[in-house]
């Protein structure tokens, strides 16, 4: 019997491939900022300058690019600002897949059908996914951000100690404008770079851009059509799974093995089956010969989503889990799917950076090796949280909490 539908999006998929690429959006892990130039940003300008040129770019474009700028206040400020987990999970997706975002995303899929249709023919990326993309990252188009792009990016590379990364997106957005892509007074984005309807960075618009409405540019501000196929480009390339979805919400077993909730953790279907795993309405998971994983977002108290490849390649543009849950979960409401339906624990707001700094020092004063302190939740401190919670008999699920910090103060 084939049950490929039953885990499928509805309608017939075509076409694949798979090529490692770099994300398109958010530069995860951005640093505070410390160092301190130690150079006049004329100086520094004039050897990007004459690295541009030397990479190509005409003298003209470089110098219409770079007249008059200084550097920005205000991005550093929000470079250099101390990261804070400000939002839950159920907070994050009740602002991001709202009522009014998934009436617009279905009357914006049904508008544009027949050319999302073209594009998944071509990319084997369904266009419910590519609107939900765009609903997201600018509101379909509503914001594209305010920053000078230039501006933000020749301040970063000037100040971070990252300069090389953004050093290439500044080169690489010059390469833009060089090549007729974008003009200079439309490099208007985000802060770290991001740019166009979907929030490319330079690079990603230079290497997965297409002319897909045959009007020889790759015009990711005006055209839905170089939009839709140049993000379906990008996520082909990055090995979107052509006839498969991204996931769906689980019903988890009291008895639930919690450190296998991970994404490091991948099982069969039937393996998952046979650990108590089921789909949210309590229904068996269905036969297939794929791979998935069990994320819990909120720990063993909160909503649970059983996870497949194409989740990952959602997690390559962005690599937070509840924005990939919230791609996923927009692009159902867009075909018509309906609300989550998992459990909604009022555990307080998210643990500050200092705190969670905190929590990964007692981890590591009681051998449980959360690594350098840092305050961000990495795969180091999840696995010592863990070690930790079955230690003292909770459930490892490696979710921080303000209790699970004043446990460790106590011992």
């Amino acid at each position: 019997m084939d049950v490929r539908p039953a885990i499928a999006r509805r309608g017939v998929l075509r076409g694949a491939a798979a090529l490692a690429a770099a994300g398109a959006g958010l530069l995860p892990g951005l640093r505070t900022a410390e160092a301190q130039p130690t150079e006049p940003f004329a100086v520094f300008l004039q050897r990007m300058s004459s690295r541009a040129m030397a990479e190509g770019i005409s003298s003209t474009t470089v110098q219409s690019a770079f007249a008059g700028l200084t550097p920005s206040e205000r991005v550093m400020e929000l470079e250099g600002a101390q990261p804070e987990f400000t939002r839950t999970f159920w907070q994050y997706m009740d602002n991001a897949v709202t009522d009014g975002r998934v009436a617009e995303g279905r009357a914006r899929y049904a508008q544009n059908r027949a050319l999302l249709d073209r594009v998944e023919a071509e990319y084997g990326v369904p266009g419910a996914y590519l609107v939900a993309f765009w609903g997201l990252e600018t509101n379909f188009g509503s914001y594209l951000g305010d920053f000078d792009v230039i501006q933000a990016l020749a301040t970063l590379t000037y100040n971070d100690r990252r300069a090389d990364l953004f050093g290439a997106e500044l080169i690489a957005a010059l390469h833009l404008i060089d090549n007729g892509w974008v003009r200079r007074d439309q490099l208007i984005g985000s802060w770290a770079g991001a740019i166009g309807n979907c929030q490319f960075l330079p690079t990603t618009y230079r290497r997965f851009a297409v002319d897909f409405d045959g009007d020889g540019r790759r015009d990711l501000y005006g055209s839905l059509p170089d939009v839709f196929a140049s993000a379906a480009n990008y996520l082909s390339s990055i090995g979107w799974e052509s006839g498969y979805i991204w996931g769906r919400e689980a019903l988890l077993p009291a008895a639930f093995p919690w450190e296998q909730a991970d994404l490091t953790v991948r099982k069969t279907l039937a393996e998952w089956q046979a650990l108590g795993v089921r789909q949210i309405d309590g229904s068996t998971l269905p036969v297939a010969p794929i791979e998935a994983s069990v994320v819990v977002p909120m720990g063993h108290r909160g909503p649970a989503f059983l996870v497949y490849d194409n989740f990952r390649v959602i997690m390559q543009w962005n690599r937070s889990v509840p924005y990939a849950v919230a791609v996923g979960h927009l692009a159902d409401r867009i075909e018509g799917g309906g609300p989550l339906r998992g459990a909604r624990p009022n555990l307080g707001d998210p643990l500050s950076r200092d705190e969670i700094e905190e929590m990964q020092r007692l981890l590591n004063a009681r051998g449980y090796n959360a690594g350098t302190p840092d305050g961000r939740i990495g795969p180091n401190t999840r696995s010592a949280l863990r070690g930790w919670q079955r230690s003292v008999g909770m459930p490892a699920d490696g979710y921080p909490t303000r209790d699970q910090i004043t446990r460790l103060r106590t011992g």
